[in-house]
């Protein structure tokens, strides 16, 4: 069950999605097309909240929503797989955003990407928090 600031970000986000998408991808030609799912078969994300967008230079895209009240270490890897896991659903490309309500602890650095290479394979997120 999603927990009440879950729900209240995905009614922020609605109330003026336009706006919104504009604001995290700064670009004014930037429209909110719908809020899509963002449950997926094996995983349940009711924390996210998923856009499809359009603007006129790049087409349509997602915009991978994650509202958190803090930063933590494995961040980046779940908006990589996330973006990921909605790229291959709605099979169009993806603009991950994580907002961190309360600053993260002094000890913890905030990285704006994700990148990892094994046996020659490589993956990377930048994420824009």
């Amino acid at each position: 069950m999603a927990k009440a600031a879950d729900i209240g970000s995905k009614r922020l986000i609605s109330l003026a999605p336009d706006t919104w998408v504009q604001w995290v991808t700064q670009r004014t030609e930037v429209v909110a097309k719908e809020i899509l799912g963002s449950e997926f078969q094996w995983v349940s994300r009711q924390t996210d909240v998923l856009l499809k967008a359009y603007s006129t230079t790049v087409g349509h895209f997602l915009v991978v929503n994650e509202l958190q009240l803090r930063y933590t270490a494995n961040m980046p890897l779940r908006m990589r797989a996330y973006a990921a896991l909605a790229q291959e659903r709605y099979q169009l490309p993806t603009y991950p955003v994580l907002i961190n309500i309360l600053p993260p602890a002094s000890t913890l650095s905030v990285v704006s990407s994700y990148e990892e290479e094994f046996l020659g394979l490589r993956a990377m997120t930048k994420i824009i928090a």
